[in-house]
């Protein structure tokens, strides 16, 4: 919608509208150019477009990676989708197509990888993969600065204050299996947090992964996602890293995590879970500096790729080659 016609780093294109372009394939990518939920600084309909072709290599569908010695666009059939035609007005109607494009892909027994797009877009996102694979049987790991459980956002239930709160009240997913990781700054209100405290939701704040360390939480994080669930949903918001590492976003909020810290968490997740559908969102472009936001937002979809990739081979998290050399031929 807003930019060229070009796939994720030069993978081949599908059509949702003809099954037979997307048989087989392992991951459909997605782009959501939608950004009518911001409650600040709008552009993250660009998002897509940036993340797609912000690489300094070629884009031959090709990334050896070098730590696990896969390559996921050559190991998995990764296919994409192009854009989601999300204009913003009408809110359910550009929803709606989302979410109808979500459940195509994940029937058809292929990851959604979603490119946003602002944070409203979970909200279809998961349900799409909830209808797919079962209401309630998803559970969420969401990394963000903002636990967007809102009621309301401007006088309405549509924005990206509020996809968490939607997604828990529809019974898509379980308030028990939604785990948020990297909270910080002033916001939620005393009683957003009643509700989310009432749903049982877990809430990793950042003061937290600095007091215990990043590998402890994730570890708790693993046990509460797998628990009478079926396969795990990873929301990445990219303010969830500190700002000074990614300043293209519309809500930034300084404290966050490093771009190393970020990757990691994304690879192992990958690695260790039954991943079901991935988003990576509010990137925002006319923000960003350097491209450094879109750089890190296309390594994480790239790390996670990876670590599914090295999954599927019988890689474990313990079992990552120590050396350059080792397993080479």
């Amino acid at each position: 919608m807003y930019g060229p016609d070009v796939t994720f780093l030069g993978v081949e294109r599908c059509d949702l509208d003809e099954p037979s372009s997307f048989e087989g394939a392992d991951v459909v990518i997605i782009g959501t150019p939608y950004d009518a939920g911001t409650s600040y600084r709008a552009g993250a309909r660009f998002g897509p477009k940036m993340i797609r072709t912000t690489d300094y290599n070629p884009h031959d569908s090709a990334r050896p990676h070098l730590a696990l010695r896969v390559d996921p666009l050559r190991d998995l059939r990764v296919v994409d989708a192009g854009d989601i035609e999300m204009p913003g007005v009408e809110a359910r109607v550009p929803l709606d197509n989302l979410e109808n494009a979500v459940r195509i892909a994940a029937e058809a027994g292929a990851i959604p990888v979603i490119l946003g797009g602002d944070h409203t877009v979970t909200w279809p996102d998961v349900t799409g993969v909830a209808r797919a694979k079962g209401w309630g049987r998803v559970s969420v790991i969401h990394f963000d600065a903002h636990a967007d459980t809102g009621n309301t956002q401007f006088g309405s239930l549509v924005g990206h204050g509020l996809p968490m709160r939607r997604l828990i009240e529809s019974g898509a997913c379980r308030g028990d299996r939604f785990i948020q990781i990297g909270l910080r700054g002033y916001w939620p209100e005393p009683e957003t947090l009643q509700w989310m405290a009432e749903r049982q939701m877990h809430s990793f704040e950042m003061h937290e992964v600095v007091r215990r360390g990043l590998d402890a939480v994730l570890e708790e994080a693993f046990t509460i996602a797998v628990d009478d669930c079926d396969g795990v949903f990873v929301s990445f918001d990219v303010d969830v890293v500190d700002p000074g590492m990614a300043p293209g976003t519309g809500t930034p909020e300084p404290g966050g995590f490093t771009a190393r810290q970020a990757l990691d968490a994304v690879r192992r997740i990958a690695i260790e879970l039954p991943v079901v559908g991935i988003d990576v969102v509010e990137v925002s472009p006319p923000y960003d500096s350097s491209e450094i936001t879109a750089f890190l937002a296309n390594r994480v979809v790239l790390e996670m790729l990876a670590g599914i990739a090295f999954r599927r081979k019988g890689g474990t998290w313990d079992s990552i080659p120590k050396t350059l050399l080792e397993g080479r031929t």
